[in-house]
């Protein structure tokens, strides 16, 4: 019972920043296409921060609290936004920003987490009754949305990083790229074996996200803590 009250704490400490997230990264894809020039996802939608719109079963429900009760981090996806890009005035500048936007949005938000924390850190008495759980959930909010953003950066098909290579390639090249897309999933699947058998090679990939996740934290709170 114990054991299951810490994994139901768990997950509501994190549900608020998996979920601003991953709702984010999606609305910022829509955002982008808007500006330059396609309004699919906007006409359906998409371009709003409400979990409704952009939630998947699999990727928002199933898989976060199937990672929160086998002892990981909650960690999934949103529905990916229906994207036209021969809507776009410029194509090539549009996948590419388009693409981007995604990580981008969740680089600021990890950053403005990491300000904040470090403001209630430096600046407000840990006497307040919310003080310990504010922490822990921008903690939270700050390593969730610098994973995502590099996880999302990895130039496999069908990933950000691999929209934001794309935009650069032509002719032969492109086409050898995208139908590098049939050997993602079994790339995916033996990350995941490994990871099971306690070779955390997606882990060893995602270090630097941790890494920069950690300094930004400790310097906004040596910045704060030398102004206190």
């Amino acid at each position: 019972m114990n054991n299951l009250n810490s994994i139901l704490f768990s997950i509501a400490e994190s549900l608020p920043g998996f979920l601003l997230a991953i709702v984010t990264h999606e609305a910022a894809h829509a955002w982008m296409a808007h500006k330059f020039g396609d309004s699919t996802a906007k006409n359906q939608g998409r371009l709003t921060l409400n979990p409704g719109a952009h939630y998947d079963p699999w990727g928002t429900i199933f898989f976060p609290l199937f990672a929160a009760f086998t002892g990981f981090a909650m960690i999934g996806w949103a529905r990916p936004v229906p994207i036209e890009v021969r809507n776009f005035k410029k194509i090539r500048s549009g996948i590419f920003w388009v693409s981007f936007a995604g990580p981008l949005s969740n680089i600021i938000l990890g950053t403005i987490s990491a300000l904040i924390l470090a403001i209630i850190a430096t600046q407000v008495s840990s006497e307040w009754g919310f003080y310990t759980i504010a922490l822990r959930m921008l903690r939270y909010s700050v390593f969730i949305n610098f994973i995502l953003a590099f996880f999302n950066l990895i130039p496999l098909p069908p990933l950000d990083g691999s929209k934001m290579v794309s935009s650069f390639l032509k002719g032969q090249a492109l086409y050898k790229f995208e139908s590098f897309a049939q050997y993602t999933p079994m790339i995916f699947i033996g990350v995941m074996v490994l990871s099971f058998m306690g070779i955390h090679t997606l882990g060893y990939l995602l270090m630097p996200a941790q890494d920069l996740a950690n300094f930004l934290m400790f310097s906004f709170m040596s910045f704060f803590g030398g102004m206190a």
